[in-house]
């Protein structure tokens, strides 16, 4: 599992999801949400899978404009 993870990242060219998934997984190493995982079940284990391998096409990404409503 480890290593296909460490394929992955190595495949990812982008900065900001790369500091993303950065921030994600150090805050969960000690921090509050390390037992974020365990306590998913396997559907929204398969669900958050999922949506980390449509977030490697650029084109299903979304701006955080249109996220946080602040497009002009």
């Amino acid at each position: 599992m480890k290593s296909n993870i460490h394929k992955i990242i190595d495949g990812i060219e982008s900065e900001p999801l790369l500091q993303t998934l950065y921030d994600f997984l150090k805050k969960r190493e000690f921090g509050e949400g390390s037992q974020f995982w365990g306590q998913l079940t396997e559907e929204q284990k398969q669900e958050v899978l999922l949506a980390f391998d449509e977030s490697e096409d650029e084109q299903n990404l979304v701006s955080k404009e249109e996220v946080f409503g602040t497009r002009k």
